[in-house]
């Protein structure tokens, strides 16, 4: 899954840029709400974490804007107040959650998967697909009661098909959730881990489809689809 995080406090945002993505998660980091705003308008992404503290642009302005644009990205704002106001504001002006600072990473992630799993119109406890689901407290992917083994890149990649199962997401899509704005990489390493990861489906109860010229789908595996 790929996410924005809007955090203009560098050793807060550089520390959760690394933990999100040791969790699975593909992450571009903006310090200023100008910046978020131009990633916004040019990006993809599944969900957004917004300091309402932005130099720029404030965090609220920035919602403001990309709300009155229709811009439908769940979005979690971070604030270093606990104040009942700035919340119930930031609701009105179309946060999706919020978090006061500090906060446990864990919650974060939590309330990150749940405002993804919102987006898309499910309620279910865990990401699923058939026979496969991704337990977000253990960060594992289970074939049924067995736990799947995957590389640190195919655990990213499956969980960004995961995520969105049944639409088909492009390379480019992928690439951005797979790869950090820091990996040098060609758009054949998708390939590469795509084929790995079929593998390990391959029988198993759920597969990745390839729609020409759309892109890439997990798929519960029907035998009457062989």
């Amino acid at each position: 899954m790929r996410i924005l995080l809007a955090e203009d406090e560098h050793a807060l945002g550089e520390w959760l840029a690394k933990a999100l993505e040791q969790s699975g998660f593909s992450v571009d980091w903006r310090d200023d709400g100008r910046l978020a705003e131009q990633a916004l308008d040019e990006g993809d992404y599944d969900a957004v974490v917004l300091d309402i503290g932005l130099p720029g642009r404030d965090g609220r302005e920035v919602l403001r804007r990309v709300r009155s644009r229709g811009h439908p990205v769940p979005v979690l704002m971070l604030t270093a107040r606990d104040s009942l106001a700035e919340r119930v504001s930031a609701l009105h002006d179309g946060a999706d959650d919020f978090l006061h600072k500090p906060f446990a990473l864990a919650e974060l992630e939590a309330r990150l998967t749940a405002l993804i799993r919102r987006s898309r119109g499910s309620d279910r406890p865990r990401l699923s697909c058939g026979p496969l689901h991704f337990d977000g407290a253990q960060r594992q992917f289970l074939l049924g009661d067995e736990v799947l083994a995957v590389s640190p890149r195919e655990h990213r990649l499956l969980r960004a098909l995961i995520a969105r199962s049944g639409e088909p997401l492009s390379r480019q899509q992928l690439l951005d959730r797979v790869f950090s704005d820091d990996d040098p990489v060609l758009p054949a390493a998708i390939d590469v881990l795509m084929h790995r990861l079929r593998r390990r489906l391959d029988g198993r109860g759920v597969r990745v489809h390839n729609y020409r010229g759309l892109g890439y789908a997990l798929e519960p595996d029907h035998p009457s689809d062989a």
